[in-house]
């Protein structure tokens, strides 16, 4: 299947804990079907101290499903994503809402 949502593209969540609140992608995980948003899906990891790193309760940005997950569009609304073959052969992604090309 293609990738309708890609690393840096900006996000809104629609469901879960975090509803309605927005971040970048910062990886995803076609496998497995999720994707890591910052400042989303916080979880707060126990680390121990070592020689070389202070211990200490570190937050940590867990996956989130992308089904889970919107594009948003350029006047700031969540979006679908569709693919078009542009005149030169090229596919690209587009927001179904107003139509723009997200790849450029």
């Amino acid at each position: 299947m293609a990738a309708k949502l890609k690393k840096g593209d900006k996000v809104i969540v629609l469901a879960g804990k975090d509803k309605g609140r927005t971040g970048e992608i910062v990886s995803v995980d076609r496998k497995a079907g999720k994707a890591i948003v910052e400042g989303v899906n916080i979880a707060i990891r126990h680390q121990r101290q070592t020689q070389t790193s202070q211990g200490g309760r570190i937050p940590k940005a867990m996956p989130i499903d992308l089904s889970n997950l919107a594009l948003l569009d350029k006047n700031g609304k969540p979006t679908r994503v569709g693919f078009r073959i542009t005149e030169d052969g090229r596919k690209v992604r587009y927001a179904k809402t107003t139509g723009d090309v997200i790849d450029a």
